[in-house]
């Protein structure tokens, strides 16, 4: 059976030993590079198929994840999930407005008014995101009959209780993560990486 970590490094998606800053603002030393899988598209669709075979059995209408990364992700478990069921399962996603606020735009909060949603994401560290996804879903009417991600980085904190609903993770990579105040990187003046992560933007606001 494919291991998704297999498929990471695969794409030579890992990096590790580095200084990198998290979506959440924390800092550490390893970065899991989903963009550098997703141009495979034979991994990417790979990434779909395990999503869908581990949620087969589950009765969905409808794949939902948070953009951007999680289009990709929607779209391959709809079509696999499709393939399986041997029905049209439909792939959407949410994406920010104006202000920051993830929301159903496009006439997607219409599509899954009613229907059984599964809410997938890449990769998390604090389960912001797919938390927002889950709620956006469920205030358009949506039922979210399960979420899961690729990774899971906390699986202390990022639980089905936490995220108010089941869920679960094709692989989980712990690794420490530091507030700014906290991180032995930055009291050690190892070099912020700009290429990947929000190194770039940390660097900026400083």
């Amino acid at each position: 059976m494919t291991d998704i970590k297999d498929l990471f490094k695969k794409a030579n998606a890992i990096i590790e030993n580095d200084h990198i800053v998290y979506t959440s603002g924390k800092h550490g030393s390893v970065y899991l590079n989903k963009d550098a899988l997703y141009p495979h598209t034979e991994l990417a669709s790979e990434v779909g198929k395990m999503f869908a075979e581990k949620y087969k059995d589950k009765d969905i209408d409808i794949v939902v994840a948070p953009a951007l990364g999680g289009i990709i992700l929607s779209q391959w478990t709809a079509h696999h999930l499709s393939k399986i069921k041997n029905k049209e399962i439909l792939g959407a996603y949410a994406e920010k407005d104006l202000e920051g606020t993830l929301v159903l735009k496009r006439g997607y909060d219409k599509l899954v008014a009613g229907k059984n949603i599964l809410v997938v994401e890449d990769i998390t560290n604090t389960g912001g995101s797919i938390k927002k996804t889950i709620q956006v879903t469920e205030k358009a009417d949506g039922n979210v009959v399960a979420a899961c991600v690729m990774i899971n980085r906390s699986p202390e904190t990022v639980t089905s209780e936490t995220m108010g609903a089941p869920f679960d993770a094709l692989g989980v990579i712990e690794a420490e993560a530091f507030e700014v105040d906290e991180c032995p990187l930055c009291k050690d003046n190892v070099p912020v990486n700009t290429e990947v992560g929000h190194g770039k933007k940390f660097l900026e606001g400083k």
